[in-house]
């Protein structure tokens, strides 16, 4: 199957099972307190819809526009701007004559179970696959800085990140998602410690990519071990497990090093020094007019381990060991959420460009499929949705929560035209924020 479509698919199930559970959540809670539900609709059906269905007093459906979806509970001013019953007494089995509290639990049913949704994949992925971990200080050679803006910013290849944000850094391949909202940065370099400080549009600078074909923010430093050999040239003289060391005398041990003295010998040949069975071996390799000498490199972990460059710890966990592992990890994914929607609301850090639609959320899904990926990505758009869904905007669920906590300690219920103003106030205000970042996505991915 095409990668473009392997994508589209596993966003579009992502979103399905989201959105599906998501109104789950509201129809559940007013099931519970006796309201009734006349719409339960995946996906948005404006003018009709691409199947429907009537069970008892709901409807379930399928809309065509891929947007969300909705549950249209009776007596309830929503998105779908219904204002008929307005006009008559309220009914037993409708939202509004249910008591605050409860009209604030359905209210807040759909965020609780993108939260649950979250901790139960985070455990399930912690017991199926549990955790391969790299520690920092076991890295022989450091990180390699890949993106611009860090170097920009004060990082170089070599270096060992031991605290971001005066938090400490334990392990390597933990370490670009909290770099995204770094401030400071506490470095091991050449034996030295040394304190970065970040500058407050940091955020901006990774937004715009600067640089072509930037492949993440870090990595953990590749030793240039042979796996196999594709180029004709240098077949016999290369072995799977050799080790280039030096190149024309000079002594090299990655592949950020070893890439660059290779491209600047295009169409010419190189003299290498490799190590195989830990004897140095003398060859003589053709560069192609590419730059490239035709082999693969070996990216296993443990093969590293054996030579020294870093250590793994493998991590299994029972079930019940499980349990806190996933909690700690849907607290850490929560809390990295937050701080980076705060610097979005914060102008000076420039995060507000960064801002992107289902573009951007395509992206993250990988070409091939891969189960493990699919369900750590669903489970961090089931928090995002939930931190998204709590804020206090009319039209959201926590615009409906701010309405009826509001009511709750003044004992006070807004008035209903003002719930109808306000709903269509946060309604425009939303569909601003999704031209904005469908925007943004529009911009940066066909006209830069």
């Amino acid at each position: 199957m095409n990668s473009t479509l392997i994508i589209i698919f596993q966003l579009l199930l992502s979103l399905s099972i989201l959105v599906v559970l998501h109104e789950m959540g509201h129809f559940l809670a007013a099931k519970l307190f006796g309201t009734k539900v006349e719409k339960f609709y995946l996906f948005f059906n404006p003018w009709f819809s691409l199947y429907k269905k009537k069970i008892g007093d709901t409807e379930y459906g399928i809309g065509w526009l891929p947007l969300g979806g909705y549950v249209k509970i009776a007596g309830m001013i929503d998105e779908s701007m219904d204002k008929e019953f307005l006009n008559r007494e309220p009914q037993p089995w409708e939202f509004r004559s249910k008591p605050a509290w409860q009209r604030l639990i359905i209210m807040l049913g759909g965020i609780i179970v993108n939260i649950l949704l979250a901790i139960a994949i985070y455990i399930g992925l912690a017991y199926a696959y549990g955790e391969q971990l790299i520690p920092m200080q076991s890295l022989k050679g450091g990180l390699e800085i890949v993106h611009p803006a860090l170097k920009e910013a004060g990082l170089k290849t070599g270096d060992k990140i031991l605290k971001i944000n005066n938090e400490p850094v334990e392990y390597a391949n933990t370490v670009d998602a909290k770099l995204i909202t770094a401030h400071t940065v506490e470095i091991e370099r050449n034996g030295e410690r040394k304190t970065i400080e970040f500058p407050v549009n940091f955020i901006e600078n990774l937004v715009e990519q600067k640089g072509k074909n930037v492949r993440g923010l870090t990595s953990i430093r590749i030793p240039f071990i042979v796996e196999n050999v594709a180029s004709k040239a240098n077949k016999g003289k290369l072995q799977k497990g050799d080790q280039i060391i030096a190149l024309n005398g000079q002594k090299v041990e990655y592949f950020d090093e070893i890439k660059p003295l290779i491209e600047a010998h295009k169409g010419e040949t190189v003299k290498a020094t490799v190590l195989r069975n830990g004897k140095p071996v003398e060859v003589d390799l053709k560069v192609n007019e590419n730059g490239k000498i035709g082999v693969q490199l070996n990216t296993d972990y443990k093969e590293w381990e054996k030579r020294g460059y870093l250590m793994v710890v493998n991590k299994k966990y029972s079930f019940l060991e499980a349990i806190p592992a996933g909690l700690k990890r849907t607290k850490e994914t929560f809390v990295g959420y937050i701080d980076q929607l705060k610097m979005i609301f914060n102008p000076k850090t420039g995060a507000y460009k960064g801002v992107g639609g289902f573009i951007s959320i395509a992206k993250i899904f990988p070409g091939t499929w891969d189960w493990g990926r699919f369900w750590t990505i669903t489970a961090f758009l089931s928090i995002m949705l939930a931190v998204l869904n709590v804020l206090p905007i009319p039209a959201l669920d926590g615009g409906h929560a701010m309405f009826t906590i509001y009511e709750m300690i003044t004992g006070r219920k807004p008035n209903e035209k003002f719930l109808e103003y306000a709903q269509i106030a946060g309604f425009i205000l939303l569909l601003a924020l999704v031209l904005l970042a469908n925007g943004n996505d529009i911009i940066k991915h066909f006209f830069k």
